[in-house]
């Protein structure tokens, strides 16, 4: 693929992204196309409708957490890059909701990219668990269970940052060791 249909790709899908996690169904090819500064020829000529579409953002989500948390696996700091993982996750977790919703049986490749995220997130988990920054009692499913606690109640009630914000710091705060 050339380097500008690779551009054109990854700003399509950063856009899908915005749109169709921020409105869902209301979302249109067309607001992803003017946002990404492509016509929309160039977005179905990448994506045949809008479900591969929503599809391949929807893999580039998992994708982007997947290598931020491979590296929080590697950080110096594992309590600092736990805690940004996780923050990370519950901040961009309601998008993610939407956009899974809107395909109903998730595709094999969000399945698998979504194991393989879940899998580092409990590398990283347990790397902080070592380092005493995180309770040993806390497993990965509780950490899932608190992200898509906080991401499903954003999507459906929006907050401000702030409030999120606090919210977070109280999670946070309940995985650390006391």
């Amino acid at each position: 693929m050339r380097q500008d249909a690779r551009e054109n790709r990854e700003r399509i899908l950063a856009a899908a992204d915005r749109v169709f996690g921020a409105q869902g169904e209301a979302g249109s090819t067309e607001e992803v196309a003017r946002l990404a500064g492509v016509g929309i020829a160039t977005v179905f000529r990448h994506f045949p409708t809008k479900e591969a579409l929503i599809e391949a953002a929807l893999v580039r989500h998992f994708t982007g957490l997947l290598d931020q948390t491979r590296t929080a696996t590697a950080a110096p700091d594992p309590a600092t890059a736990f805690s940004a993982l996780v923050r990370d996750m519950i901040e961009r977790g309601a998008s993610k909701l939407t956009l899974a919703s809107m395909l109903g049986e998730p595709p094999p490749a969000v399945v698998t990219v979504a194991g393989e995220l879940k899998a580092a997130v409990a590398t990283a988990l347990r790397r902080a668990q070592a380092a005493g920054a995180v309770r040993a009692d806390v497993d990965v499913e509780e950490i899932y269970l608190l992200i898509r606690g906080l991401a499903q109640t954003t999507a459906a009630a929006p907050v401000s940052p702030a409030v999120l914000d606090r919210a977070i710091d109280v999670i946070l705060t309940g995985f650390a060791t006391r």
